[in-house]
């Protein structure tokens, strides 16, 4: 299982929620959860925000889930 779905399943959010939340399309969101695409660079930061974790476990370069300190650039927008 992706860890778009093991998270998003942990959240409790369906996909039309995450369409709500980021502006990912839901089909294109879903094919990047069964593994048939992959993210954008700018999908993938969504998704991360969303989820409250680190674009690199997303992108499975770490385990660990917890995020990195956000930049103050980052917590203003």
């Amino acid at each position: 299982m992706s860890r778009y779905r093991i998270l998003r399943k942990r959240n409790r959010l369906l996909q039309i929620q995450i369409t709500l939340e980021t502006g990912i399309d839901q089909s294109v969101y879903s094919r990047i959860e069964r593994g048939c695409r992959e993210a954008s660079l700018s999908q993938c930061k969504e998704l991360a925000k969303l989820f409250g974790t680190s674009m690199d476990y997303l992108a499975e370069l770490t385990d660990e889930e917890k995020p990195y300190p956000r930049s103050q650039k980052e917590t203003r927008s």
